[in-house]
């Protein structure tokens, strides 16, 4: 039978070449138009190729993102060869079709074969080197929740990314970009990094990490705010800086970094989320010792979180609490021994 086959290939290999050859353009032409047609007869099927990113880089096709979601929702039904990732911090599975699976599907009468090879929608981490994006999974398990931050001051945010995230007829109506600047500051270890992470995760939306290092004055750094700012599609742009009164006042105005929240020191309320992430306690007799030295000192939550985490099976949660303590007491004394020099 191979062999057989293979004849009637080369057979037809070389009537192909001889036509080619010796048969004038236009006969040519006229019979690859209607030999087109007569395909179409026993091959009656519409191929049509979304791309997930546009021309922008910047942007996820919304068209391709609707599919994938129809596709996954139907392919564990009927197509022959799955393929399973667990999403959302391995709490659940997700089905889809795996690589050149393909399914049929009748949409308004009409015949559509999807041959699109799906992948797993998860949040990614984009990085520009070079002026080439390049991405990871992002798997960062901040959550507001966990955000060593006043409530009050958590829920506004969470208040604030809610309303922009269904705005977008309402920012088509006032005439601007889908968009919402965030500029984070404060000290080194106050949380800014993680803010990121818990928005991304609240909002399940990708995260561009621009390297600014090479910026070299602020005209660069405005004509990088406005490239990005003219990129369409929904868009929430965060700066995070440790100095915020060395930025020039034009690059953080309202309108390019709507709304500026201060990362500050860790507050009694926040000591009390980070005991719970990482002591699984609510409450502790040691814990009115701590929130006065809080009160009188300035830690930074990062550094709270490195003396609570034990470092070993017999520390206990008394052990870590005694040290955090410790750590305070000394940031204390050396805050009023640098006061009497003063003096």
């Amino acid at each position: 039978m191979l062999t057989q086959l293979g004849s009637a290939i080369g057979g037809l290999l070389l009537a192909w070449a001889m036509f080619e050859r010796y048969f004038p353009l236009q006969l040519r032409r006229y019979v690859d138009r209607y030999g087109q047609k007569l395909v179409g007869l026993f091959y009656p099927y519409l191929q049509i190729t979304f791309h997930e990113y546009t021309g922008d880089r910047f942007r996820r096709s919304e068209v391709y993102s609707a599919i994938q979601s129809y596709l996954s929702a139907n392919s564990s039904e009927r197509a022959q060869r799955l393929m399973a990732d667990a999403v959302k911090g391995n709490q659940s599975v997700l089905l889809t079709m795996d690589d050149h699976e393909e399914i049929t599907d009748d949409f308004n009468g009409i015949q559509i074969w999807n041959e699109i090879a799906i992948k797993n929608r998860q949040r990614k981490l984009y990085t520009n080197n070079s002026s080439k994006w390049n991405h990871v999974v992002f798997e960062h398990p901040a959550t507001f929740d966990t955000l060593a931050m006043a409530t009050k001051k958590k829920q506004e945010v969470k208040n604030d990314l809610i309303k922009f995230s269904k705005g977008k007829d309402y920012y088509t109506k006032i005439g601007k970009a889908w968009k919402r600047g965030y500029l984070l500051y404060g000290p080194p270890g106050t949380g800014k990094s993680t803010m990121i992470a818990a928005m991304a995760n609240f909002l399940n939306y990708d995260v561009y990490d621009l390297e600014l290092t090479t910026v070299k004055d602020n005209s660069e750094l405005r004509k990088l705010l406005i490239q990005t700012t003219a990129c369409g599609g929904e868009r929430i742009i965060v700066f995070t800086t440790n100095y915020v009164e060395k930025l020039d006042p034009a690059l953080i105005r309202r309108g390019r970094m709507d709304k500026h929240i201060e990362m500050s020191y860790c507050c009694f309320e926040a000591f009390k989320i980070l005991a719970q992430n990482y002591l699984d306690i609510e409450s502790h007799e040691l814990f009115a010792k701590i929130g006065q030295l809080l009160e009188e000192t300035k830690m930074s939550p990062a550094d709270v979180a490195e003396n609570l985490m034990p470092k070993s099976d017999d520390e206990d949660e008394e052990t870590c609490l005694k040290k955090l303590i410790a750590a305070l007491e000394t940031i204390e004394e050396e805050a009023k021994l640098k006061e009497a020099r003063k003096v």
